[in-house]
């Protein structure tokens, strides 16, 4: 009995896109915080945090 498996890469780029916007929002949270930009910081912070779910989500939603 032979059994096929299909798998994509398309969860691994994903995963290193939003992985690569979650770094450029925490640089953004954390230049912003020594410049005392609280707004931008925290926009930093949430694009961070929502990269970073999506990048997991991405992983497991692709398989």
């Amino acid at each position: 009995m032979a059994t096929e498996s299909v798998t994509t890469d398309r969860g691994i780029g994903l995963t290193v896109l939003f992985v690569v916007v979650g770094i450029a929002g925490a640089v953004v949270a954390f230049v912003a915080g020594l410049t005392e930009n609280q707004i931008l910081a925290s926009w930093g912070f949430a694009a961070a945090m929502i990269a970073g779910a999506l990048a997991v989500g991405a992983v497991h939603l692709a398989r």
